[in-house]
């Protein structure tokens, strides 16, 4: 499986687009009726911070990402907490998630859908209903903390896919 996922991804950045995936997405992030208004590549860090779980030890907890959305090799935007992605055009969404697939390996983050729950200034994100995270490679944090407040950052890359209705 995971040779045709870096086949998939090879395609998709060459060619810019998800909707030229070799396989079809998980059912749980899937969309039907929905319309591609943007796919972008993302490269960037998952933010951790070491804190206190319910069992009184410390363990990392995912704080924020960190990322550069690309397309044809261009910076186009960014992806910080929120989660937020903001386009150079001024344009930004903020989403929550709604379904869950596992990565590839189990050092990949998942792929996500998420449903925009609040839109800002115009452009290209100004009619996006949708986002899905496909194409994870890295970001999960592995190894023990023993530090409360320290922070550690895995470094990521995905695909970015913002969908309207």
């Amino acid at each position: 499986m995971a040779p045709l996922r870096s086949v998939t991804l090879a395609l998709l950045l060459l060619t810019g687009s998800a909707a030229h995936a070799a396989e079809p997405l998980p059912a749980a992030i899937a969309v039907s009726g929905e319309t591609t208004v943007l796919t972008v590549h993302a490269e960037g860090a998952q933010v951790y911070e070491c804190k206190a779980v319910t069992d009184g030890n410390l363990a990392w907890s995912f704080r924020e990402p960190v990322a550069t959305l690309i397309e044809g090799g261009r910076t186009v935007g960014r992806h910080y907490a929120g989660p937020n992605w903001e386009d150079v055009d001024g344009s930004a969404v903020t989403g929550r998630t709604t379904g869950e697939a596992p990565g590839a390996t189990a050092s990949d983050i998942p792929w996500l859908k998420l449903a925009v729950i609040s839109r800002r200034g115009e452009g290209v994100l100004s009619t996006v209903s949708t986002v899905q995270r496909i194409n994870t490679s890295g970001g999960k944090l592995a190894g023990a903390c023993d530090k409360s407040g320290e922070l550690k950052s895995a470094p990521y890359s995905a695909d970015y896919v913002f969908l309207r209705n």
